[in-house]
């Protein structure tokens, strides 16, 4: 008996030459079946790819902010460093006046300025005191978001952070624009200084044509934007 018989038994109700096509049949499915099982087991001893030194994907992280793009504000935490004058060295908070005080300097307005802005003004008053210009930085060690309102007539009222320097073109811009019924030559900006509290009108159509250009003001923490 053909050694094959005894995987793949076959019937011969026909005949021998039916047995015989059936026999090369059942021998070209064993063939196939062996070749199938020997390629499973090379595939099952390659090693696999070693990829410790492949570096991982990394997200896209937006670039911080710079030092000359923040403004800061009242509640801030600055560290102000002169270079080899520990006695200088100091870390103040930002005052609700907006003020901070400096060594030598006493108080200093620091609320609405970069950073940058705050060290070269520091660096300036120290030269007059110190036999080597000194080297001042300035640097937000806690941040306190600030923020202006714009209420009335507008698509999108509300608080906005105030990160970065902001018009009121562009901050009305941010509230998605003027309503319907807005009184666009009416507007008011209304301020908090020292506790006291002021009001600037703006004309848009002014600003808008380019007449009134002095009167879009940058804004300050706090500011509201009044739109009737």
């Amino acid at each position: 008996m053909d050694p094959l018989d005894d995987h793949f038994p076959v019937t011969q109700p026909h005949g021998p030459r039916r047995a015989r096509g059936a026999l090369s049949s059942a021998l070209l499915l064993w063939i196939t079946t062996a070749g199938i099982c020997l390629a499973s087991q090379k595939a099952a001893e390659k090693p696999a790819q070693d990829t410790r030194g492949e570096s991982p994907a990394t997200d896209n992280v937006a670039a911080p902010q710079t030092a000359e793009d923040y403004l800061i504000s009242p509640g801030d935490i600055l560290r102000i460093n002169v270079w080899k004058e520990p006695e200088l060295t100091t870390e103040v908070f930002v005052r609700l006046d907006g003020r901070v005080t400096v060594p030598l300097l006493g108080d200093i307005e620091a609320a609405g300025r970069s950073p940058n802005h705050l060290a070269s003004e520091i660096q300036a008053k120290l030269a007059r005191f110190l036999e080597v210009p000194p080297q001042v930085t300035v640097t937000v060690s806690q941040a306190v978001s600030a923020r202006f309102f714009i209420l009335g007539e507008v698509a999108r009222s509300g608080a906005y952070p105030l990160q970065t320097r902001t018009t009121v073109l562009q901050a009305l811009s941010l509230a998605g624009g003027f309503g319907q019924f807005a009184k666009r030559e009416r507007i008011l900006v209304i301020r908090e200084h020292k506790g006291k509290k002021s009001a600037l009108r703006l004309n848009y159509s002014e600003i808008e044509t380019g007449g009134g250009l002095d009167q879009n003001i940058a804004l300050e923490a706090g500011d509201v934007i009044l739109v009737p």
